[in-house]
C-alpha cells in the first residue's frame, strides 16, 4: 500500500468509539434475550435488516460506479469497497437469526397456530416456498452470490493498484454488468423472504425494487457522511472538492426521489385495487399511531431533503450536505421500523427498547469492522487513470 494514501489516524479513533458503543449496545440487547426471547429476535431482525442493507447497498453502488464511471465514484470507491467487505460479519450475524429465531418471527414456520382459517389455508398453500429448509437454501444462495461479487470486485481492484494493468479495470466493468442484474434479483428475493413474509398472506411486486433502493440509499447516505469526516484529511485533502460533493448531492437527491416513487407507486396500486388481502398491510401502518410515523417519513425522508438538495450551494457545502445525509440515514432506520414492527403489533404504535438497542449494538460492531477494513487498503485507487481526471475536475470546478 502506498503510504501517501493510507487512512488518517482519526479512523482509528472513530473505530474505538464504534467498538465501545457496539459492545455496550450488544450487552444491553443480550440482556433482553433473558427477559423476552420473542421480542429479542424481532428486534434482532430490525437491526440485521438495517445494517446488512448498508453492506449490500455499498455492493450495488460499487458495481453502478464501474458501469457509469465518473469522478463521484472514483473518490468514494474505497469507502464502498470497505463497506462490501463487512459482508462476512453479516453472514455470521445471520446464523443465529436463521437457526434460532425463525419460529419467533415468522407465522409460516408454524402455520397450524394461525387462528384464522382462511389465512391458515393461504399460508399452507405457500409451504412449498415458505418452509425452513428452502429458506436456508435460498439465503445461502443469496449470500454466496454477494460474496462472490464482493471477492472479485475487491481482488481485481487490489490487483489494479499493485500492477497498474488496465485489464483488471476491464474485468471489473464486465463483471458489474451481469453482477448488478443478479444483485437486484437476489436483494428482491431476500426482501421477500426476510421482510415481506412477515405477513405471508400479503404480496407486492414492487417490494423487491423498493428494497434495492432502500438499501442503496442507506449506504449512500452513510458514505457521504464518511467522506465529509475524511475530506479535509490526507489522502482526501486536495483531492475531494466541492464539485465532488455536488455530484454526491445530486445522486442523493435522485435516490430519494426514486425511493418516493416506488413507495408511492406501491401504495397507489394497492389502495386503488382495494383487495382486502393487500390493503390490510397498509391499514396496519396507518392506524393506532403508525400513520403519524408515515407522515414523518413523508416530511423528513422526502419533502425536506428534496427541497434542501435542490440548492446548488448546499450540495457543494460538505457540512450541510452531511447534515442532510445524516437526516436521511436516520429516516432510513425509521422506515425499516415502519416496515417491520407493525407486523408484530397490528393496529398499535408500540416500540420495545430492544428495537433500538439491537441496531445500536450491531451498528457499533459493523462500524468497527468497517473502519478496520478501511485501514487495510489505500483510500484512493492511485493506479486508476480516472483518478487524475477526478482531481482535475475538482480543481477546475473550484476556481
Amino acid at each position: 500500500m502506498d503510504s501517501a494514501y493510507t487512512a488518517p489516524p482519526e479512523v482509528s479513533r472513530y473505530q474505538q468509539l464504534a467498538l465501545i458503543v457496539g459492545v455496550v449496545g450488544l450487552l444491553a440487547f443480550l440482556i433482553g434475550a433473558f427477559l423476552n426471547v420473542e421480542q429479542f429476535f424481532r428486534s434482532y431482525l430490525v437491526g440485521f435488516i438495517f445494517w446488512v442493507g448498508i453492506a449490500l447497498g455499498c455492493l450495488g453502488l460499487l458495481m453502478l460506479q464501474y458501469l457509469t464511471g465518473g469522478a463521484w465514484g472514483v473518490v468514494i470507491r474505497r469507502v464502498l469497497e470497505a463497506g462490501t467487505r463487512t459482508l462476512p460479519l453479516m453472514i455470521v450475524l445471520f446464523i443465529p437469526l436463521a437457526v434460532l429465531g425463525l419460529g419467533h418471527i415468522y407465522h409460516w414456520v408454524h402455520p397450524e397456530t394461525i387462528a384464522d382459517e382462511h389465512a391458515r389455508k393461504i399460508v399452507e398453500h405457500k409451504t412449498p416456498y415458505l418452509n425452513t429448509g428452502f429458506f436456508w437454501i435460498r439465503a445461502a444462495a443469496y449470500f454466496a452470490l454477494w460474496a462472490v461479487l464482493t471477492y472479485f470486485l475487491n481482488r481485481w481492484s487490489a490487483e489494479n493498484d499493485r500492477t497498474a494493468d488496465g485489464k483488471f479495470l476491464t474485468r471489473l466493468t464486465k463483471l458489474s454488468g451481469p453482477g448488478i442484474v443478479l444483485f437486484v434479483f437476489a436483494v428482491s428475493f431476500a426482501s421477500f423472504d426476510w421482510v415481506m413474509s412477515l405477513d405471508p398472506e400479503w404480496f407486492s411486486t414492487i417490494f423487491g425494487l423498493l428494497f434495492v433502493v432502500n438499501w442503496t440509499l442507506s449506504a449512500f447516505s452513510l458514505v457521504i457522511a464518511v467522506m465529509v469526516l475524511l475530506a479535509n484529511r490526507k489522502p482526501f485533502a486536495g483531492v475531494v472538492a466541492p464539485a465532488h460533493f455536488h455530484d454526491l448531492g445530486k445522486l442523493l437527491l435522485a435516490f430519494i426521489m426514486l425511493w418516493a416513487y416506488f413507495s408511492f407507486s406501491q401504495y397507489l396500486i394497492i389502495w386503488s385495487g382495494n383487495i382486502p388481502e393487500e390493503t390490510k398491510w397498509y391499514l396496519h401502518r396507518l392506524r393506532g399511531g403508525w400513520g403519524y410515523v408515515g407522515i414523518v417519513l413523508v416530511l423528513l425522508h422526502f419533502a425536506l431533503p428534496f427541497v434542501l438538495l435542490l440548492s446548488r450551494d448546499l450540495k457543494r457545502n460538505a457540512r450541510t450536505l452531511a447534515i442532510v445525509a445524516t437526516l436521511v440515514f436516520v429516516m432510513r432506520f425509521i422506515d425499516i421500523l415502519w416496515l417491520i414492527v407493525p407486523e408484530f403489533h397490528r393496529g398499535q404504535l408500540h416500540f420495545s427498547w430492544m428495537d433500538f438497542a439491537a441496531p445500536v449494538g450491531i451498528g457499533g460492531i459493523w462500524l468497527w469492522y468497517f473502519a478496520w477494513e478501511l485501514k487495510k487498503r489505500a483510500l484512493l485507487p492511485f493506479n486508476d487513470p480516472q483518478l487524475q481526471d477526478a482531481i482535475e475536475r475538482g480543481q477546475h470546478e473550484g476556481h
